[in-house]
């Protein structure tokens, strides 16, 4: 897992839960509605089986469905959750690049536009891709960001997040219009992010994708994004 840490880490700063706290061998977050990764307990060291109810308890305490997150190197814990009947969901690459790639064109004109707080075009595009107000809260709680927006012929096209932490630009809730899809707009959009993130001094730019969504992965591979580390989700058969 250390060769992927500082991406974790900037995952849960440019993604932030409500609230996260260690409980015993685990960290917890509450994640108030925004997602498995603002709600899903890690480990922070060994764990056994005798320690997986105490953590269950504590999730179900602030009214989250027990959730694991499992990263590379915990296969023990993998295994003892799915002995728990515990269900895989989304197995995720997280995918970086040299930010720099992507900062070699100028940005066209009135293309792409990085705004923070979103205006309500951004939050109507975010919606319609199913990220409501709860995800918005997380991106409020982000400590270096932005919004992209995106315009393709004359009209909004798709938006984005960016936050940054040390010097990785991650890129969050990439949503292009049906419409506008096939265009080329999501590669502005990233152009954008990677423009945005080298004038916070960022060097890297990374995303996360599900593996299960193989036309984003095609996208991010011909960008030139490599893959530095993969995690999976465990939830409760309750």
């Amino acid at each position: 897992m250390s060769a992927a840490e500082a991406y974790f880490d900037a995952g849960e700063a440019t993604w932030p839960a409500a609230r996260r706290f260690d409980h015993g061998p685990w960290t917890l977050r509450e994640g108030q509605g925004g997602g498995k990764r603002v709600s899903a307990a890690t480990a922070r060291g060994a764990v056994t089986n005798a320690d997986i109810p105490d953590a269950e308890a504590a999730m179900r305490e602030i009214g989250q469905r027990p959730l694991f997150m499992l990263r590379e190197g915990e296969e023990a814990l993998d295994a003892l959750l799915a002995a728990r009947g515990y269900e895989v969901l989304d197995p995720t690459l997280i995918l970086n690049m040299p930010l720099r790639r992507l900062t070699d064109l100028p940005m066209p004109p009135v293309t792409a536009f990085c705004i923070w707080e979103p205006l309500a075009i951004m939050t109507e595009i975010w919606a319609a891709g199913g990220i409501g107000p709860a995800r918005l809260a997380v991106m409020e709680r982000a400590a270096t960001k932005t919004g992209i927006l995106a315009r393709w012929n004359e009209k909004p096209a798709g938006v984005a997040f960016a936050g940054l932490h040390e010097d990785i630009c991650m890129v969050h809730a990439v949503e292009v219009l049906p419409h506008q899809q096939r265009q080329g707009v999501a590669t502005w959009i990233m152009r954008a992010a990677a423009h945005w993130g080298q004038a916070q001094g960022a060097e890297h730019l990374s995303v996360l994708c599900v593996e299960a969504n193989t036309r984003a992965q095609a996208l991010y591979a011909k960008l030139g994004f490599a893959p530095v580390g993969r995690y999976h989700y465990r939830q409760s058969p309750e």
